[in-house]
């Protein structure tokens, strides 16, 4: 274990990955603690009062937690490939009583300059950050709080500029991650490398910490990336399940369906690269859908929405790492206490 991770108390190399959009609640990040790992709340999709509140809640369960933020990195949408686009999905619209015809394309920021206000004033133990790098200040107006900073790298040279702008961690994410990359070129699909190869080419640029996600659902899993250099392991897909999960019942049932299911890297849901489990939506749309983030991803909400409302999963994004099929049930303090690596494997 690193210093770093050590000074939060961690006594298992093992963190609950942020998932935005509902999993990712208060309860799962402190039961991710009492097993003696780390979770983080997601502030991506939240209002900064939301997100103030579910601190003010982990915070006085007196554990370690962090919080992490979608970085500005913006694909504007085509106009027009957004008009095709939204004709398309006009089929599965008329299901639900939706009219796509007057969507325009929403590009914000998701609060980012108030949700920082909030970390700024109110301190975490850790902030980490995806789909883009915040700026040198930031990094350096949060570590005077006392916060670790965390970036996220798909490659070395993400790596690189995470280093360079003074992070004290990385999270680096493989493609086999569900959910989105958090790459830097949201308008390629990141190449398929092997987590375990990832890591030794990140170690090779970078001397900071590195926790190692995408794909992992086992004991043996950890104890790869753990002996490829990662401080810890980094697991979201298989807490899905969890008793702690605000995963909707859709969702659960997918992950457990005992049908043959694969999952995709698609922006059929968002705009931005996302593994999901196959269904209805990534087949007909994956080919369609434009690149151009979170334009793509406001048009397809309430759509997404009205669907999880009456648990049509063909019209879910299900997101899921390739290890999806470890996804169990029961307190997430136990799922993680069954991936804790043995001693050997600590050694």
């Amino acid at each position: 274990m690193t210093t770093a991770l050590a000074q939060l108390g961690l006594t298992v190399p093992l963190v609950a990955a942020p998932m935005a959009g509902g999993p990712s609640t208060p309860a799962l990040v402190t039961g991710a603690a009492r097993a003696g790992g780390l979770g983080f709340l997601a502030a991506g999709y939240k209002t900064p009062q939301a997100l103030a509140d579910e601190i003010a809640t982990v915070r006085a369960d007196g554990v370690p937690f962090g919080v992490n933020l979608f970085a500005p990195n913006p694909v504007p949408v085509d106009r027009e490939a957004f008009r095709r686009y939204a004709d398309a999905l006009q089929r599965e619209a008329d299901r639900y009583g939706l009219d796509l015809a007057t969507a325009e394309p929403v590009e914000d920021d998701d609060h980012w300059h108030d949700k920082l206000d909030v970390l700024l004033a109110d301190p975490v133990p850790v902030v980490s950050f995806t789909f883009g790098l915040p700026d040198r200040d930031v990094v350096a107006a949060l570590r005077r709080t006392g916060s670790l900073v965390v970036t996220t790298a798909t490659s070395a040279d993400e790596a690189r500029l995470g280093t360079e702008a003074g992070a004290d961690l990385l999270v680096v994410q493989a493609s086999a991650a569900g959910a989105h990359s958090g790459t830097l070129t949201p308008s390629r699909i990141p190449p398929e490398v092997p987590l375990t190869e990832l890591l030794a080419a990140v170690r090779a640029v970078t001397p900071l910490p590195l926790l190692a996600a995408g794909g992992i659902g086992t004991r043996d899993d950890v104890g790869a990336v753990l002996g490829a250099g990662a401080a810890a392991a980094v697991v979201g897909t298989v807490l899905l399940r969890s008793d702690e999960s605000g995963a909707n019942a859709a969702h659960r049932e997918a992950l457990a369906d005992p049908k043959a299911r694969t999952t995709i890297v698609t922006r059929a849901f968002t705009g931005r690269p996302a593994r999901a489990l196959r269904n209805l939506f990534t087949d007909r749309y994956s080919e369609l859908a434009p690149a151009g983030y979170p334009a793509v991803h406001h048009l397809t909400r309430p759509l997404r929405a009205a669907a999880s409302a009456v648990g049509d999963a063909d019209l879910l994004n299900l997101w899921a790492g390739t290890g999806h099929r470890h996804a169990g049930t029961g307190p997430v303090a136990d799922l993680l206490r069954r991936l804790a690596p043995s001693r050997d494997h600590a050694r």
